[in-house]
């Protein structure tokens, strides 16, 4: 069973979204304050954690940002009214994805499991995954690590399975909506914008190489070639 962590300030939400959510084998901890929350966090053991962006001692954002130092857990961002610079600061600090308040549960939990299932499917299921090696820059999908030019480079699940999709089909030229429809498994609050953001950082931790070309009006490919063995 999965762990999730929401940090949400409402003492309401917390009891009856885990019932919800134990229907889906997912179990939910509800901790009202972030610091709190980071000390469970530390104790370690969850797969996901869920932010609220209105919080006391630190808002949703310093919060994705002081997690996102300790490493590349799922996160998920709820933002009020679906504001569109709270979608863009969340997925800028290194979110997963967001959900505008209020919101459907079930809504909730695909979002979830979009991202759980997609991070315990890569590298698995079957036959061994080969490290996808290109001149300066390797991808090993069993592990979900990323070295380029020797260095380890920290990803977020969303950073890491963005490059992939690129690296497995070198060359080919991927659309905003290709790229959405494959990291959100599903078709519903499509934010193409959201594409352009996990780009752009990720191109910036992949610095000095020059992985991602843009194709005007077109959309993205990795522009590595593969090395040779």
């Amino acid at each position: 069973m999965h762990r999730i962590l929401l940090i949400d300030d409402d003492e309401q939400l917390g009891a009856p979204l885990a019932t919800y959510f134990s229907r889906f084998e997912l179990e939910l901890v509800h901790a009202v304050r972030p610091s709190h929350g980071l000390d469970l966090l530390d104790a370690g053991g969850f797969d996901a954690a869920i932010l609220d962006v209105m919080l006391p001692e630190m808002d949703g954002f310093e919060l994705c940002r002081t997690i996102r130092k300790q490493g590349d857990l799922p996160i998920v961002m709820l933002t009020a009214r679906g504001d569109v610079m709270d979608r863009v600061v969340g997925l800028e600090l290194g979110a997963d994805d967001y959900l505008p308040k209020p919101f459907e549960p079930r809504e909730l939990v695909a979002r979830l499991q979009t991202i759980l299932r997609r991070r315990r499917g890569q590298g698995q299921g079957g036959a061994a995954v080969e490290a996808l090696q290109f001149d300066g820059l390797v991808l090993d999908a069993a592990q979900r690590s990323v070295h380029r030019q020797g260095a380890v480079v920290e990803l977020t699940g969303t950073e890491f399975d963005l490059l992939h999709l690129l690296a497995r089909e070198p060359g080919r030229v991927f659309s905003r909506d290709d790229i959405l429809n494959h990291l959100r498994g599903h078709e519903a609050d499509l934010y193409t914008r959201a594409v352009d953001i996990v780009v752009s950082r990720l191109r910036k931790k992949l610095e000095p190489l020059d992985c991602i070309k843009t194709l005007r009006n077109a959309g993205y490919s990795l522009a590595l070639r593969r090395a040779v063995s």
